[in-house]
C-alpha cells in the first residue's frame, strides 16, 4: 500500500475528502474503474491486499500486531468447547 500525500487546492479532491470523513466512499472513473476511500482513525489498523509478492509482508507485519493477536486468542478461547450446529441445521433455520 502506497500513501500518497495531496494538495487540497481541488475542489473535487476537497469534496471526495469531506465526504470520507463521515462514510465510506466508493469512487468511480470514466472508464469504469472503481476506488474505494476510507477514512483511517486508529494507526492500530492493518491492511490486507496487495499483490502476491507482498503477502508474506502482509502476514508477518499482522503477525506483529499486538492488539489483533490478542482479540483473536480471546475469540478463539471462547468458542473452546462449544460444539457449533451442523450446517442442515444452519440452512433449516434460514429458510423457516
Amino acid at each position: 500500500m502506497k500513501t500518497v500525500s495531496v494538495s487540497t487546492r481541488s475542489k473535487v479532491l476537497r469534496e471526495l475528502l469531506r465526504l470520507a470523513q463521515g462514510a465510506d466512499v466508493i469512487v468511480q472513473s470514466s472508464d469504469g474503474a472503481r476506488f474505494f476511500l476510507t477514512r483511517i482513525t486508529s494507526a492500530d489498523t492493518f491492511y490486507i491486499g496487495g499483490g502476491d509478492d507482498d503477502f508474506d509482508a502482509e502476514i508477518a507485519a499482522t503477525r506483529k500486531n499486538r492488539r489483533l493477536m490478542k482479540f483473536l486468542d480471546e475469540r478463539g478461547g471462547k468458542a473452546k468447547g462449544h460444539k457449533g450446529m451442523p450446517i442442515g441445521e444452519v440452512r433449516r433455520q434460514l429458510n423457516s
